[in-house]
Parts: structure tokens; C-alpha cells; sequence
């Protein structure tokens, strides 16, 4: 019962983000959005590198959350649209910009100025105050998420566009734009919750073992064969400190767990958890995030990613067993109390003196 009154809880609040949007009652707005972008992957008229690289990386991701809808995967959905919907709503910005503007410094320079006007109230100080009416824990963590990276990429964009191509800058200033519209849309979501909020903390030591870990593995020859593999790990633990730093526990937890998932299959000695195995743990879990009287949406997000991965993989999508074999068993360590950390050693320095031949 607990399990349906959650997935109530989610229609109730992606109604009210349709609502925002301007979709029509009458439809799931979730369903409505998604089919929002579906559309304008099939329509764009943009024959260009930029959109054709966006179109190949976005249309899976989009047909999958359309998929996980169908599923009844509620959670997962979301998370695979907010993963794409940020390309292409930047993509869609550029590409309503005059063309014969798009590569002109002048007009970026006074878009800069423009856009900043317009999400000034986003730019900061931030506070975690911010999103406090906004729920479940699953939402709220990818709307934290999403509210540092507006700054992110407002700050990064005049300069990007003054040291590459006035089009990129654009790009850059579309996704603090579309990161700003998803955040006014989590903002509008109902304040129910699953469950009493998770409780969640300062990940500072956890995060501090997980660098530990990458540092470790990160080398050859898994640091020249998977080094793109490496970096995108750094970035989401960079992105985890960042979030955790300014106490958005929901954000940091999320981007922790997503570095804790990339980073599993380059492990050394990681052993992939398949067939029968996988499955028992799997309903393990979903047992364990059902029973508590806790909103589990965060963690119960990544199981769904699981069972969908587990039942029809599909090709560059990330694999089931890292989220059984290690994101979960770390999300449910992180709602417990902080970790001892391990005595630092006594400051040591060494001095050597060389003498150099006829000196």
C-alpha cells in the first residue's frame, strides 16, 4: 500500500509540473513532456554537428524514459528526462536565436546580459531553504542538483563563447536557462512526501573514501584505456563536494551515488552480479525501501534504473549490477551516522640536501 501511495504522490506532483508547463489537465504531464521532447527530436529542422552529436546522445535517453513510463517507473522516468532535457532545451534555445547572430560576440555579450536579468534570482547566494517545500527526496535532489549548475553555466558561458565560438557560449547560457525552468518546476510540485525525510547528512568522509578509491584504480592500464571513464567520476564526486559544501544533502547524496555507480565496473576486482543473484538482491532491496516509514524515493530511483537495466539491457546504458553490488548498499550507509574518520598522521616533512658536482 505504501508503495501505491508513493506512486499516487508522484502523479499528484508531476501534475502540478504540467500544470506549470502549460500542458492540458487532461493528460500526464510527465507523459506530456516527454513527448514535448520525443517531438522536437523528430522535428527540428537542424542538419548542423552540434544538434546531429545532441540528437544521437538525447534520442535514446528520451525513448527510454518514455519506456520507463510505460514500465510504471515512475522515478526513473524523471530522471532519465531531466538527464536529456537539458541539451535539448539549450539546443532549442540556439536554435530560435537569429542565425546570422549565433556566432556574432556582440550578441552574445548583450544575450549574457539579458539571460542574467532574467535568472538573476537563481544566480545565488543559495540556500537549501530554497527548495525546502519541494518533495519527495528523489525530486528535491534533482532540483538541488540542477539549481548549482545554473550559475555553473551562466558564469561559464561568456567567457566559453570569447575563447571558442559565439554558438557555444549560447549553448552554455540555454542550459542555465533550462536548469532554472526545471527548478521553477520542482518548486511548483505538491509537499507531500513518501515518507519522513530521509535522513540525510554531510557526506565529507564518504566522499573523501571515494576519491581515495578512484585514485587508487587510476592507474595503467585502466587510467589510459578508461580515462574518459575516470574523469566523469571526478566530475560527479567534484559536483557531490560542491552540493555538500553548501548542505544540500538531497543533491550531494544523488551525485555521490551516481559517482559511486561509474565508478564500480573500474574497480579493481569488481565481480558484476548476474542472473539469479542479481535478481535476490534486487528484491532485497525493494523490500528494505518499502518497509521503512521513510521517503526512499531517492533510493528507490536507482532501484528502478536497476530492475530496468536487469530485464532489458540496453546497449551504452549503464548495467544493473553496480547499483545492487554497491549504490544501494551505500545509500542506506549514508542515512546512518557519520563514519569515524581515520586518525590523520603527524605533519612530517623531509628535507634532502644535493650537492651539485664543482659547486
Amino acid at each position: 500500500m505504501r508503495h501505491r501511495s508513493g506512486r499516487i504522490f508522484l502523479v499528484l506532483v508531476l501534475f502540478a509540473a504540467g500544470a506549470v508547463a502549460g500542458t492540458s489537465p487532461s493528460k500526464d504531464p510527465l507523459g506530456a513532456e516527454i513527448e514535448r521532447w520525443s517531438e522536437f527530436l523528430r522535428n527540428n529542422p537542424r542538419t548542423d554537428e552540434n544538434w546531429t552529436q545532441i540528437k544521437k546522445v538525447s534520442e535514446p535517453v528520451i525513448a527510454r524514459a518514455r519506456q520507463a513510463l510505460d514500465d510504471g517507473q515512475r522515478l526513473l522516468a524523471l530522471f532519465r528526462l531531466a538527464a536529456a532535457r537539458t541539451n535539448l532545451a539549450a539546443a532549442a534555445y540556439v536554435g530560435e536565436r537569429p542565425a546570422d547572430k549565433r556566432n556574432d560576440q556582440g550578441f552574445l555579450d548583450g544575450e549574457w546580459k539579458r539571460v542574467g536579468n532574467t535568472i538573476k534570482d537563481d544566480l545565488g547566494p543559495l540556500h537549501p531553504a530554497d527548495l525546502g517545500n519541494v518533495r519527495p527526496a528523489a525530486v528535491r535532489a534533482l532540483a538541488e542538483a540542477a539549481l548549482l549548475q545554473v550559475r555553473a553555466f551562466y558564469d561559464a558561458s561568456l567567457e566559453y563563447g570569447r575563447s571558442t565560438e559565439a554558438q557555444y557560449g549560447l549553448f552554455y547560457l540555454g542550459q542555465a536557462q533550462a536548469q532554472r525552468d526545471f527548478v521553477s518546476l520542482c518548486r511548483k510540485f505538491s509537499e507531500a512526501s513518501f515518507g519522513h525525510a530521509p535522513p540525510l547528512r554531510n557526506l565529507s568522509e564518504e566522499l573523501d573514501a571515494l576519491e581515495g578509491e578512484v585514485l587508487d584504480a587510476y592507474r595503467p592500464p585502466a587510467s589510459i584505456d578508461k580515462h574518459s571513464e575516470f574523469i566523469a567520476v571526478n566530475a560527479l564526486i567534484k559536483e557531490a563536494r560542491e552540493l555538500n559544501t553548501g548542505c544540500f544533502w538531497n543533491g550531494a547524496a544523488l551525485r555521490y551515488l551516481q559517482a559511486v555507480q561509474r565508478f564500480a565496473p573500474l574497480r579493481p576486482g569488481a565481480t558484476p552480479l548476474e542472473g539469479p543473484a542479481l535478481t535476490q538482491r534486487l528484491q532485497s532491496f525493494d523490500k528494505r525501501l518499502a518497509s521503512a516509514e521513510i521517503d526512499h524515493s531517492l533510493g528507490r530511483m536507482f532501484l528502478e534504473a536497476a530492475q530496468s537495466a536487469a530485464a532489458a539491457p540496453a546497449p551504452n546504458a549503464p548495467p544493473a549490477w553496480p547499483i545492487a553490488t554497491d549504490v544501494l548498499p551505500r545509500y542506506f550507509a549514508a542515512l546512518e551516522a557519520a563514519p569515524v574518520p581515520p586518525p590523520r598522521p603527524n605533519p612530517r616533512a623531509t628535507v634532502t640536501l644535493v650537492r651539485w658536482p664543482y659547486t
